[in-house]
């Protein structure tokens, strides 16, 4: 049974953007968002008011996209809903699978253009062109090519997450995703942390990997973003 009683992953935006995310973060009040290419995740404390809200607003601009995360926080009337996710976050085991990183190597700044190509075939979920600057990304080439990848995202502290897991169409069935997961694993467990993840519920064959890599279900998320109303109220 995996603990509920870890307050760093209930709300794992707002703790990364408040301790090893500091850099990379644009701050107005209590309100944070990542800086732009980086992530589109923003955060407001659980019992927000209309003020931090506004604060958001003018961080992000009119009707730009607030990507709440798994936060539960609702905004104030004039947010239009732009989607609502269900998923789960699930926490990894304390030792790496057997086998872990064979044949992977690590992606850096001058990967990013393949690395951006293939997400937007294999659409693991959102990726910028600064992404990688979140932690540590490794990756899988066939002939050279770049055909699997995964990485590490939200970093609240004594964790890191695993993020990005995507194959191309035509290099599936390989065992790529559970070479670079188990990578990825081993990594973060040797920098004495732990790895946790989250997932899409409607992605089955995802979470059966997951949990055959000595991942647990911790909790149930439901992922939820907002368009920042057109006008703002004034600073």
């Amino acid at each position: 049974m995996v603990s509920r009683d870890v307050p760093a992953l209930d709300d794992p935006v707002g703790e990364s953007l408040r301790g090893r995310h500091a850099h990379l973060a644009r701050r107005l009040g209590r309100a944070a968002t990542y800086q732009p290419g980086v992530a589109t995740f923003s955060t407001v404390s659980a019992g927000a008011g209309p003020e931090e809200w506004a604060d958001l607003a003018r961080l992000l601009g009119p009707g730009e996209l607030a990507d709440m995360f798994s936060s539960p926080a609702v905004p104030p009337p004039g947010w239009a809903p732009v989607f609502v996710l269900d998923g789960r976050q699930m926490v990894g085991p304390d030792q790496p699978p057997a086998g872990s990183g064979a044949g992977a190597v690590e992606l850096g700044a001058d990967d990013v253009p393949e690395m951006l190509a293939l997400v937007a075939r294999a659409q693991p979920g959102p990726f910028w062109p600064r992404t990688r600057e979140l932690g540590t990304y490794l990756g899988v080439r066939e002939n050279g090519a770049l055909v699997a990848m995964a990485g590490e995202r939200l970093r609240p502290p004594g964790w890191t997450e695993i993020s990005a897991v995507c194959t191309a169409p035509e290099a599936r069935g390989r065992g790529h995703a559970a070479r670079l997961v188990g990578a990825l694993t081993a990594r973060v467990l040797a920098r004495g942390e732990r790895p946790f993840l989250h997932v899409a519920e409607a992605n089955a064959g995802a979470i059966a990997l997951y949990e055959r890599l000595g991942f647990q279900t911790r909790r149930p998320v439901t992922f939820r973003g907002f368009r920042t109303p057109v006008t703002t109220s004034p600073a």
